[in-house]
C-alpha cells in the first residue's frame, strides 16, 4: 500500500516587488560585463578553457583565467531558454519555470542530523534523505526536493546515493545533480534516463535538477564546471550559486558582493550557452556576511538581496533560485529561527522567483533537525493563505442568515454555520492543546507529526524494474569511484 502524494500549491508572482529600478540594473550588469572583460574568471578545466577559447574569450592557459567580451556574453546568453520544465515522476508535479509562479524547495545540503529518537545531534546518512524526501512528498507547499544532507555513509559515491535516495521516495522533482567526481556524473544523467524512461522524456521533462555552486572570488570548481557540462549536455537543468560572503570573499558592501556573485554566475551561465546552446540553466547569488569580531557565517541578512537577486536573473533572461529563504543560522529551534522563517516566507511572493523558500535547515544550512521543516512548512502556508486571491461571494455576506438569527443570539444551530465550518484550514501545528487544555508546544506536536509521517508515507514506488536497474547504475558508479586517484 502506498499514500496519496497531495497537490503541490504554490505562489503566484502578481505581487513581486522591484527594489533596484531598470537603470540601476543596468548599471549592476555593466559591472558584471566590466568584471568579466577586464579581470576574468578562473576555469581551472582544460575542457572549459578550449571551449572559451574556441569561440574568441581571451584564454590565459597557464593562469586559467578567461577574459569575456561583452559581445560574447550577450551572444551566448540569448540562446539560454527563459522558461522551462522541471520534471515530477508524474505531470501534476512538474514545475513550469516561467515567473509566473514561485516553487518552494527544501533547504541542502547539511551535514548534521538531530536524530529523531535519541535527539543527540549526529553526522548525517542516506537513510535521513530517504525520511526527509518521504516527508516532502507529504507536504503540499514544497515543490520539489533538494537532499538536505549528505550521504556520508556512502563516500565518494555520495552525491549519486542522494539522487538515489530523493528519487526513490517522492514523486515530486529532486535536486539530484550536484558537484561530484567528473567521473561519476554520467552515472547521474543514467539515473535520471532509467526514472523518465526515456532519453527523450528526460529532456522533455528531466525529473531532477542540479545546482553547481561557483567559488567566491571570481573562480569555479574544476569537478563542478565539469559535470555542469555533462549535465548541460544531457538537458538536465543546472543551477550555478554563488555564495559570495561580504568582508571576506566578496566586497563589505552588499551591490559589491551581489556583482561578484553575478560575475561568477553568468560566467558559467555563458560557458553552458556556447558548449550546448539552448541548454536550461537557471541564476542564484546568496549573500552573505562575516561577522565583523568572530568572523563567523551570517546568512540572516536584512537587506533585500533576494529581490536584487531575483531581478538580475530576470534581467539576464533566465529563471531564478533565490528569494525568500526561510532557513536559519540558529542551532536551535527558537525566537531567532521563528523570526527567520516569518520574514523569509513574507519575502516568498514579493520577490517573485521561480525557485525559493529552502525550508527546513538550521545552524547555517548544516544542522536539519526534521521537526523545522514542518514548522517552515507551516508558517509558508500560512503565507501562502495570507497572499492569495480573495473569492468575494456576495451571497457570503450571509444577509438573510443575519436576519433570521437576530439581535442577541447566535449562530451555531445554523444548517449555514454547519456548511460553512470546515471551510477554514486550521493548523496541525499551532494551537493544539492536551487532554487538560493546556496549548501544546508546537515543536513538541511538529516532532510528533514527523514521527507519524515518517511512518504512515509512502509515496507510490517506481517500477521493481527500475529500482533494479537504479542499483545496477550505483554498483557500477561505486566500482567507478574506486579507480579515481
Amino acid at each position: 500500500m502506498y499514500s496519496e502524494t497531495p497537490d503541490i500549491n504554490y505562489f503566484d508572482t502578481k505581487r513581486k516587488q522591484d527594489v533596484l529600478t531598470p537603470a540601476q540594473i543596468k548599471t549592476v550588469q555593466e559591472g558584471t560585463l566590466h568584471l568579466l572583460q577586464e579581470i576574468g574568471v578562473h576555469f581551472p578545466s582544460p575542457r572549459a578553457l578550449q571551449i572559451f577559447a574556441d569561440h574568441g574569450a581571451l584564454v590565459d592557459h597557464q593562469k586559467r583565467i578567461v577574459r569575456i567580451p561583452p559581445d560574447l556574453v550577450k551572444k551566448a546568453l540569448s540562446t539560454a531558454p527563459r522558461s522551462f520544465i522541471l520534471g515530477g515522476r508524474e505531470e501534476r508535479f512538474d514545475l513550469m519555470l516561467d515567473g509566473q509562479s514561485s516553487y518552494l524547495c527544501t533547504d541542502g545540503c547539511g551535514v548534521h542530523v538531530v536524530d529523531l529518537e535519541t535527539r543527540q545531534q549526529r553526522p548525517s546518512r542516506k537513510a535521513d534523505i530517504a525520511m526527509m524526501a518521504r516527508l516532502s512528498d507529504a507536504l503540499p507547499m514544497i515543490g520539489f526536493f533538494w537532499p538536505m544532507v549528505s550521504a556520508q555513509d556512502h563516500g565518494r559515491t555520495a552525491p549519486l546515493h542522494e539522487c538515489h535516495a530523493g528519487l526513490t521516495n517522492t514523486l515530486k522533482h529532486v535536486r539530484g545533480g550536484t558537484t561530484t567526481y567528473a567521473e561519476l556524473a554520467p552515472y547521474i544523467v543514467e539515473m535520471a534516463t532509467v526514472v523518465a524512461g526515456s532519453e527523450e522524456v528526460r529532456r522533455k521533462r528531466p525529473p531532477i535538477c542540479a545546482n553547481i555552486c561557483t567559488i567566491a572570488p571570481l573562480s569555479q570548481d574544476q569537478d563542478g564546471i565539469e559535470c555542469a557540462l555533462t549535465y548541460a549536455e544531457a538537458g538536465i537543468p543546472t543551477s550555478f550559486m554563488a555564495m559570495t560572503t561580504m568582508a571576506s570573499t566578496a566586497p563589505a558592501t552588499t551591490l559589491g558582493a551581489l556583482v561578484t556573485g553575478d560575475a561568477e554566475v553568468v560566467s558559467a551561465l555563458v560557458l553552458m550557452q556556447l558548449a550546448y546552446p539552448g541548454a536550461p540553466v537557471f541564476h542564484s547569488v546568496l549573500v552573505s556576511l562575516m561577522h565583523p569580531r568572530t568572523g563567523s557565517y551570517i546568512s540572516d541578512m536584512s537587506a533585500p538581496l533576494d529581490i536584487m537577486s531575483t531581478q538580475l536573473a530576470h534581467a539576464w533572461n533566465v529563471p531564478a533560485l533565490a528569494g525568500g529563504s526561510v532557513s536559519s543560522d540558529a542551532a536551535e529551534i527558537g525566537w531567532q529561527s521563528g523570526t527567520k522563517t516569518g520574514f523569509g516566507s513574507a519575502m516568498i511572493p514579493l520577490a517573485g522567483s521561480e525557485i525559493c523558500g529552502y525550508l527546513g535547515m538550521m545552524g547555517g544550512s548544516m544542522i536539519l533537525r526534521p521537526e523545522q521543516l514542518l514548522l517552515d512548512h507551516e508558517v509558508c502556508r500560512h503565507s501562502f493563505e495570507l497572499m492569495g486571491d480573495f473569492d468575494f461571494n456576495e451571497e457570503d455576506l450571509a444577509l438573510d442568515v443575519i436576519k433570521a438569527v437576530g439581535p442577541r443570539s447566535h449562530f451555531l444551530k445554523e444548517k449555514h454555520t454547519r456548511r460553512h465550518i470546515r471551510d477554514f484550514q486550521l493548523s496541525r501545528i499551532t494551537g493544539q492543546r492536551d487532554v487538560a487544555g493546556n496549548l501544546r508546544d508546537p515543536r513538541d506536536v511538529a516532532l510528533e507529526e514527523v514521527k507519524r509521517l515518517n511512518e504512515s508515507h509512502h509515496p507510490k514506488p517506481l517500477p521493481g524494474k527500475v529500482l533494479a536497474e537504479l542499483d545496477h547504475i550505483l554498483e557500477a558508479a561505486e566500482r567507478e569511484a574506486e579507480k579515481i586517484e
